[in-house]
């Protein structure tokens, strides 16, 4: 591996400032695309999906927990494998806790193909407290491109999916897949992605975890 050039403080600081213009420019760019996104219109989801999690049955409007979005993670989890993909585990190990995205109106859950029975010891022994179904008997992952077929074969990728609700009605507003989680899995990132965008109506301003209301 090719190591940095050395050099001294006064080169480092002006190779530093003429790359922080270049980051400023790539941030207003994301800012930009940001806008952008949160511009897409939205298409309501007509199936009632059911999933399994930890409470037995629940409808995707069941995932909001009563908020205003949801995020799901596209988590890949074959129904004949045994424990879950190792990139998809690496990026839920990068979600902070779900008290920041709940603040903001927003809910957060895993979805994946496996029955339920091979997620919840897998989650255990990962050490995870998200919210995460099963998807087993329901067409939600082909639906949502989670699940696509490729010459015949069903091929999963990971993915995230925003979702909207306006009362008893949920829309789909964006999703990402595979490379495009690159970067991906903080609160501000996850939350730059939904349809309210960082900061949605009624939000509260960043706390310690253990001082939202819930």
């Amino acid at each position: 591996m090719s190591l940095p050039e050395i050099v001294s403080r006064e080169q480092w600081r002006a190779a530093r400032e003429e790359l922080l213009r270049k980051e400023e420019a790539v941030r207003r760019a994301q800012e930009i695309l940001g806008a952008e996104r949160r511009r897409l219109p939205r298409v309501e989801v007509d199936p009632e999906y059911v999933f399994e999690g930890g409470d037995g049955k629940a409808t995707l409007l069941d995932l909001f927990e009563g908020r205003s979005q949801l995020v799901v993670h596209h988590f890949m989890f074959a129904p004949e494998s045994e424990t879950g993909c190792p990139c998809c585990a690496a990026f839920l190990d990068q979600v902070g806790h779900l008290a920041h995205l709940r603040a903001r109106n927003t809910s957060f859950a895993a979805v994946s193909r496996a029955p339920f029975t091979r997620i919840l010891p897998f989650k255990a022994r990962m050490g995870w407290a998200v919210p995460w179904y099963s998807s087993a008997h329901s067409d939600f992952n082909r639906d949502f491109e989670a699940t696509v077929d490729s010459g015949g074969d069903l091929v999963e990728r990971p993915g995230l999916s925003c979702f909207l609700r306006d009362h008893d009605r949920v829309f789909h507003t964006y999703s990402v897949y595979d490379d495009g989680l690159d970067g991906l899995g903080t609160t501000s990132a996850l939350l730059d992605l939904t349809a309210l965008g960082p900061s949605p109506a009624g939000s509260d301003r960043l706390r310690l975890h253990d001082e939202y209301d819930s």
